[in-house]
């Protein structure tokens, strides 16, 4: 597809690398990591991110089967765990040589029967356990039924055994988040003590990572904190800005006193005010909880307020005090704490704000 859209996300490759090794020097130097590509790599571009980190970590993720199809056809070759596989998807799954969490006797079942109708030897899956964020997985109360499904057949390989923090990142939820981790300890305990081998062991995210280094087990998944994001602000301040929003003024009105600008007349000029129009609104990602003021972009190293609703694929911002011109360049954000602002702006969280950038901006990756 070719994209003439002014608008443009730069990912920055050096940000990606500094904040792996950022992760890297606080785990054992035995700790594997795997780096979560999913949604498009947290709104960026998950082929470019897994390009860039390939030779540095040991496996990637991805939410559904056909991000993990898109990275093989993109020449990616080490591991790729599928976090959320649905039971249509299985085949395409073993054709691309992805590897399926299994998180239900349901899912579990259905590729069990498909690995012994194709006899696919020793073929790498992953075992999810919920040990209390109550999404997916499956309860420590079915490990004897498992262990009897997996003695049954030589055609699957246990590759890991995994389960999901629900609240890594808050301090004053530290007593449940321990019994997380001792949760899954004890289900792993009973696993090994009947597997001949002993398969890889994970639970830490990010925040994980940052607040629980002593248990990293076999591997850690890194995914905010690829993006730049450690959920405080003394670990955001260590790592660097991955994703720059750019666009362009399209046009510049002079607005006179008792005028107003865009939708439903939301912004009243009280004096003469000029207003520049950017090519990019809610369609492209920009909340609208960001218009009549609450949030900005910059433009010749000022700040130039939203004024009026955000349209589908416009803004209007005041710029009566910045010297601009039609053409001249837009930062919509460039830095961590600009994107924080706009997630407590628009009510939600840096996640949200980067993975709602429409496919439609123009993705470039700088070397």
């Amino acid at each position: 597809m070719n994209n003439n859209h002014v608008t443009v996300l730069e990912i920055d490759s050096k940000a990606v690398l500094h904040n792996l090794a950022y992760f890297k020097q606080k785990l054992q130097p035995q700790t594997k990591i795997l780096a979560v590509v999913k949604a498009y790599g947290y709104g960026s571009e998950s082929v470019e991110i897994a390009k860039i980190v390939q030779d540095q970590v040991d496996y990637f993720a991805v939410a559904y089967s056909n991000e993990g199809i898109a990275l093989r056809e993109a020449g990616i070759t080490i591991p790729i765990l599928v976090l959320q596989p649905q039971i249509q998807n299985l085949k395409e799954i073993v054709k691309y040589r992805l590897e399926p969490s299994l998180y239900s006797f349901k899912i579990f079942d259905a590729f069990m029967q498909l690995a012994d109708e194709t006899l696919l030897m020793n073929y790498p899956i992953h075992i999810k356990f919920n040990t209390g964020l109550n999404r997916l997985g499956f309860w420590h109360t079915d490990v004897p039924a498992l262990i009897a499904e997996l003695k049954k057949s030589n055609n699957v390989k246990v590759e890991s055994i995994f389960s999901h923090l629900a609240a890594s990142e808050d301090p004053y939820e530290q007593d449940f988040t321990v019994g997380q981790i001792n949760n899954f300890a004890y289900i792993v305990k009973q696993i090994y003590s009947h597997l001949d081998y002993e398969p890889t062991l994970h639970i830490l995210n990010t925040s994980g990572i940052i607040n629980y280094p002593q248990a990293q087990f076999d591997m850690v998944r890194l995914g905010i904190g690829l993006y730049g994001f450690g959920n405080d602000d003394q670990e955001t301040a260590q790592l660097k800005n991955t994703h720059t929003l750019k666009s362009i003024i399209s046009q510049i009105h002079l607005i006179q006193p008792g005028e107003t600008v865009g939708y439903n007349r939301a912004f009243v000029a009280n004096q003469p005010t000029r207003s520049a129009t950017i090519p990019i609104g809610h369609a492209d990602g920009i909340s609208r909880k960001l218009g009549n003021k609450n949030g900005f972009v910059f433009i010749n190293n000022q700040p130039a307020p939203i004024i009026g609703n955000v349209c589908m694929d416009m803004i209007m911002v005041d710029v009566t005090k910045i010297d601009c011109n039609e053409g001249d360049e837009v930062i919509i954000f460039n830095h961590q704490q600009h994107i924080e602002y706009m997630a407590q702006k628009s009510e939600t969280i840096p996640y949200e704000i980067l993975t709602a950038l429409s496919q439609r901006i123009k993705r470039l990756v700088k070397h």
